[in-house]
């Protein structure tokens, strides 16, 4: 009996790690994943803003980002010598973490295959590391405003 409790305790925890959280936007910028969020805090930098409500209506250069688009994306423009946040890629991630640079990155419940994709520091709430699958993965928890 308590076999089948733990096994349903690893399977449960399994399934509510991997659920996507419903309530982010993602932004882009010069192709760096961002928070909505995250991005008020330069608003004042910012000359144009898209937001693409569905995955189908995504520009060509956003296709990379359809995973995404299920709740909308944003995308950022900032004006000419604006500053704007820095940004660094999911396998150095992976690599502080000691592990395989190209082990998938989950961030609010979205699965990141592809560890060269650049997010940026400032929306990084916070970094866990959690067996998923039997293969331990980087949760990373977006900051919220």
């Amino acid at each position: 009996m308590k076999k089948l409790l733990y096994i349903f305790f690893v399977i449960l925890s399994g399934i509510l790690f991997a659920q996507k959280n419903n309530t982010v936007k993602f932004a882009i910028y010069n192709n760096a994943v961002g928070t909505a969020a995250m991005f008020d805090l330069y608003k004042n930098n910012i000359e144009k803003v898209n937001v693409y409500k569905t995955q189908a209506g995504l520009p060509s250069h956003l296709k990379n980002f359809e995973y995404l688009a299920g709740n909308g994306l944003i995308e950022i423009k900032f004006k000419k010598n604006a500053g704007y946040p820095d940004s660094l890629s999911l396998e150095i991630l992976n690599e502080q973490n000691k592990l395989p640079k190209d082990t998938p990155v989950f961030i609010d419940g979205y699965q990141f295959n592809d560890t060269t994709t650049l997010v940026y520091n400032e929306m990084i709430g916070n970094i866990e590391l959690i067996d998923f699958n039997g293969q331990k993965n980087i949760h990373i928890s977006t900051i919220r405003n």
